[in-house]
């Protein structure tokens, strides 16, 4: 940008203070970008013409503090507040602001004039890498010692009071001791990049916007321990009364330091032909418009204390609402008879129901198909060796072992057991689904038989 002089600033001011012109194409037309002319239009205002007479002004440190408490105060942006003051370039405001957040008010004394001497700053001298075995070599290894001595002692206390330290919590930690120990290096140890550090430091002292809102999904992920990813606790919070986009409670779970757990693989029984195989029906049409109209089923396995348990749910397409279940020591037929009694209390004589299962050799056997066959139900199997044609079925298990299995510790068989009966109860009637338009399948069963 070329240099302008004092009359060519005020001519500029004028023809804009004349109102015949725009400030963009004034600022166009002497080859200047429009910001420039407007901070030039603000200083005439506060100042008169007398602002535009070259002169140099020594900023104490008071001065620099009076400027800085003045914006924060005021809530003025930093070409409002250098207008204000008659500061030349706005640029000088933002190096204080960031000189007195990283190195405190050290930082804003005035720099002496003239040529620096051939003597290093010792701060430059640190870092250049000693003599091995020297004493320099020595002092600058104890003073790496006592800064990660002095940060892991206070992100210990953090993490005694909240159970997990997130970026937030590290920023403030390299900020309380940036005085003491060199920012680069405390960064290095806190393994958080600049551009984080400096995001949370300029929000230190402003109050949290979003307090409430974190507080709330903290408050729903412990409730359900761990087991809702962003996008369900989305849904929860807006059937709370918050409506939020997802993409914002992934950050805030971010920032938190909450994330869902991973899921695991099942349990094959598959055996070979040892029966009849049914043909795919269901094709994977998954959806289902009333209860009672397709279920599906399949066995999964559980290892606890040396032992080998076996679930058998039935489920239903209609809302993924879990209908019955059995578990037991070993995966013979009547585990799976025995479910298929219970869920065939749940028919009424109206009901043309549709019953799909993997090949496995329980649904092969002529007796589980004579049951089928007494009550009118039709049989569907997948393909061999297709686990997406029984996907339901499928993810169920996967999020009830992720969800229940691998987040608990537990002390015997029983206490397994009446956990399970519990989770599969929360599972049915408090955990929502988004394809549920965020209801639980128990309460969208009966919200739609309520509409009908």
């Amino acid at each position: 940008m070329a240099n302008f002089s004092p009359d060519e600033k005020l001519q500029a001011v004028m023809r804009y203070q004349n109102g015949s012109e725009s400030m963009k194409s004034i600022a166009k037309s002497i080859g200047l970008h429009h910001t420039v002319l407007l901070h030039w239009i603000r200083q005439y205002e506060h100042h008169g013409e007398e602002v535009f007479k070259k002169r140099y002004t020594p900023y104490s440190v008071q001065d620099k503090l009076d400027v800085l408490n003045h914006m924060k105060e005021h809530g003025s942006s930093i070409r409002e507040t250098a207008a204000v003051f008659n500061i030349a370039s706005h640029s000088t405001i933002l190096s204080w602001q960031r000189s007195l957040e990283l190195h405190g008010i050290d930082a804003l004394q005035p720099k002496k004039k003239g040529r620096s001497s051939m003597k290093k700053d010792p701060k430059q001298l640190n870092d250049q890498k000693p003599v091995e075995g020297s004493v320099e070599a020595l002092q600058k290894e104890i003073e790496l010692l006592r800064m990660e001595n002095a940060y892991f002692k206070k992100v210990e206390h953090l993490s005694s009071k909240q159970g997990k330290i997130t970026k937030q919590d590290k920023a403030q930690v390299v900020y309380e001791l940036r005085n003491e120990f060199s920012v680069k290096a405390l960064l290095q140890l806190a393994d958080i990049p600049r551009s984080t550090y400096y995001y949370w430091v300029n929000t230190f002292g402003m109050p949290d916007k979003d307090s409430e809102l974190k507080d709330v999904i903290q408050a729903i992920y412990e409730e359900h321990q761990g087991r809702y990813g962003y996008r369900r606790i989305r849904d929860e919070l807006v059937n709370r009364g918050h409506h939020v986009n997802h993409k914002k409670v992934q950050r805030l779970m971010n920032v938190l330091g909450l994330k869902c757990l991973v899921r695991m693989k099942k349990y094959r029984s598959y055996k070979g032909l040892i029966g009849k195989i049914a043909p795919n029906i269901l094709e994977r049409n998954f959806l289902a418009e009333k209860p009672n109209e397709k279920w599906v089923t399949d066995i999964t396995e559980f290892k606890l204390f040396g032992e080998k348990l076996y679930l058998s749910p039935m489920l239903d397409l209609y809302n993924g609402e879990i209908i019955t279940y059995t578990i037991g020591s070993r995966p013979i037929y009547s585990l799976v008879s025995t479910m298929l009694d219970q869920a065939f209390n749940r028919l009424a004589d109206e009901d043309t129901l549709l019953i799909h299962s993997d090949q496995g050799w329980h649904y092969q056997m002529k007796q589980y198909r004579h049951a089928l066959k007494e009550r009118g139900v039709k049989q569907s199997m997948s393909r061999k060796g297709n686990c997406y044609d029984n996907a339901v079925i499928e993810n169920f298990f996967g999020i009830m072992k992720s969800e229940f299995l691998y987040i608990n510790e537990f002390e015997s068989i029983e206490q397994f057991k009446q956990e399970l009966s519990t989770y599969i109860d929360y599972y049915n009637h408090k955990r929502i689904k988004a394809k549920l338009k965020g209801m639980s399948p128990v309460q969208y069963r009966t919200h739609a038989q309520q509409v009908a």
